[in-house]
């Protein structure tokens, strides 16, 4: 046995569970083929943990977690029509607009995460931290092996637009990465601002409308309503 898991290692295969993988009545072409099902199994296995630690994601959120019942502005047939990712192969961006807590970044998460199961490359990050990443780039080795992965990324989910507002020098640079992914990458945008109130926080008309005009040329808008849902669950003490 230790010479066959020496074997494996020296193939890059994976060690498997021989006694349950070849128990039964097999062919030597049957066991075989069941054991490179598993070796198949088990490599898509760690891609996909790979690339859901790369991805930032802070917390993995499900379609199915979601309460449709308390947000009636979207719905979940909406959702799943978006979960075969077709949109993605074409570049589409997706933007979730609405007050806080109306389950914006649940959602770009969701989509994040079912993304990432399907073999996806995915990077989320709030506007803050990729400006941060854009001002340092050409200064810190880490800046540049993030924006690296960004620009290979098959889906970009940037949370939080409009949370803080940004200098000129900051809009300048957040227009120069979503020109530079324009109609190449996919995008999932939330932001709390509508489109009006966009060149508040960005601080000049001219860029707003130069980023919007990129954001919203192949673009699914969803504008959530209500009342946040962590405000009508708050939790008490007593």
């Amino acid at each position: 046995m230790e010479s066959i898991e020496s074997m494996l290692t020296a193939l890059h295969l994976e060690k498997v569970e021989f006694e349950n993988l070849f128990q039964g009545e097999h062919s030597p072409l049957e066991s075989l083929s069941l054991f490179l099902s598993e070796q198949i199994r088990l490599k898509d296995q760690k891609a996909t943990e790979s690339r859901i630690k790369r991805s930032g994601m802070p917390q993995l959120k499900t379609l199915e977690e979601f309460d449709f019942g308390f947000q009636q502005s979207i719905t979940k047939e909406q959702m799943l029509r978006l979960s075969d990712f077709t949109w993605v192969e074409q570049a589409y961006n997706i933007m979730f607009l609405g007050p806080p807590s109306v389950g914006k970044s649940h959602l770009a998460s969701a989509l994040g995460y079912l993304a990432l199961q399907k073999g996806y490359t995915v990077s989320f990050l709030c506007l803050d931290e990729l400006i941060k990443i854009l001002k340092t780039a050409e200064i810190t080795a880490s800046s540049r092996r993030k924006l690296k992965y960004l620009y290979k990324a098959d889906l970009i989910i940037i949370d939080e637009v409009g949370f803080l507002p940004v200098s000129k020098t900051e809009s300048n640079l957040f227009f120069t990465f979503i020109a530079a992914m324009h109609e190449k990458t996919s995008l999932i945008i939330t932001s709390n601002k509508g489109f009006s109130e966009w060149s508040g926080f960005l601080g000049d008309e001219v860029i707003t409308t130069a980023i919007l005009d990129r954001l919203v040329y192949k673009c699914e808008i969803f504008n959530m309503t209500g009342e946040g849902y962590r405000l009508k669950n708050r939790k008490t003490i007593l």
